[in-house]
């Protein structure tokens, strides 16, 4: 019986942010912009570090990917939006509702472990200065990184299967931009304690563990720099972590307050509302912090358009 009722969901409906008629034309051109400058932010960032050969370094290794991963992250979702609005049928198959969850799982948790990889970098760098080359080897650089991809593979596959085990109505709204997993498991017509078991428990494991790297990392940075006597030298210091504590804190305080927010007011649509910070703005947002904040960045990619043109 079970097994029936799960084939008879064909396809949900993505009712997104609003149905008014003369809000899509906006609606579709303030998302298509976002998107294409998230795109080439972040290819800007890959470029930059291939082509610049100063910037094969550790930190700049885990920038590339996590400009890599930010553009992938935010393809999940933007492009069958845009889609849906230009079409105005907001129609999604199962399968590839069940697919854009994978993906988006897979890409979050990249997001997550990479921010944290870059932290445990940048407190080698200020808090074990002599040793950091020995430290953060390629070897263990491309360890962390496949870690990364290992570990959020494995989540987006578990949380995925569970899903598949669930029973839906032949119609099923989701309000919502994307198939989002918490949506997903909510509409559900199937007993989800499990579920929600599974959920909450990764969620504790896998984003609390990172989150927590990242704040002891930054303590000790912290401590580092206020050790260093001179004002020239404290400044130099912090201006190497800015940058990722500037996206560190964009990421974390935005997924947060989505969950915190959506928790608090039960509306669906606020949640979908508020989950445009971290799905659309904070990727579009990282090269442009990374850029403007680091030297680096701009010289390579000012040598490299001058060298083209």
């Amino acid at each position: 019986m079970e097994l029936e009722n799960d084939t008879q969901i064909s396809e949900f409906l993505l009712l997104g942010f609003s149905e008014e008629p003369e809000l899509q034309p906006f609606l579709f051109g303030l998302f298509l912009f976002m998107y294409l400058v998230t795109i080439l932010g972040n290819l800007l960032i890959i470029l930059a570090v291939s082509y610049d050969t100063h910037l094969h370094t550790p930190m700049y290794f885990f920038l590339a990917n996590l400009s890599f991963v930010d553009i992938c992250f935010t393809s999940t979702t933007v492009p069958k939006m845009l889609v849906n609005i230009q079409t105005q049928r907001k129609v999604i198959i199962y399968e590839s509702c069940i697919m854009q969850m994978y993906f988006f799982l897979l890409f979050a948790g990249l997001d997550n472990f990479l921010l944290s990889v870059m932290a445990y970098d940048r407190f080698v760098a200020i808090c074990h200065p002599l040793h950091y080359m020995v430290t953060m080897n390629p070897q263990l650089c491309g360890l962390l990184v496949l870690v990364s991809w290992i570990m959020s593979a494995l989540h987006s596959l578990l949380q995925t299967l569970m899903v598949l085990r669930l029973s839906f109505h032949t119609e099923v709204e989701i309000p919502h931009f994307f198939c989002e997993l918490n949506q997903m498991i909510q509409l559900a017509c199937s007993d989800t304690f499990l579920n929600n078991m599974v959920l909450y428990f990764a969620a504790m494991l896998l984003a609390g563990i990172p989150m927590a790297g990242v704040l002891y990392s930054y303590c000790k940075i912290v401590s580092s720099i206020r050790r260093i006597s001179s004002a020239q030298g404290k400044h130099k210091a912090f201006s190497t972590c800015a940058s990722h504590l500037s996206v560190v804190s964009l990421f974390y305080c935005t997924s947060l307050g989505v969950y915190l927010s959506s928790a608090a007011t039960q509306s669906s649509h606020s949640s979908a509302v508020a989950s445009v910070m971290y799905t659309v703005v904070t990727p579009m947002l990282n090269p442009f912090i990374y850029s403007l904040r680091n030297k680096d960045i701009k010289e390579a990619l000012s040598v490299f358009f001058r060298g083209k043109t």
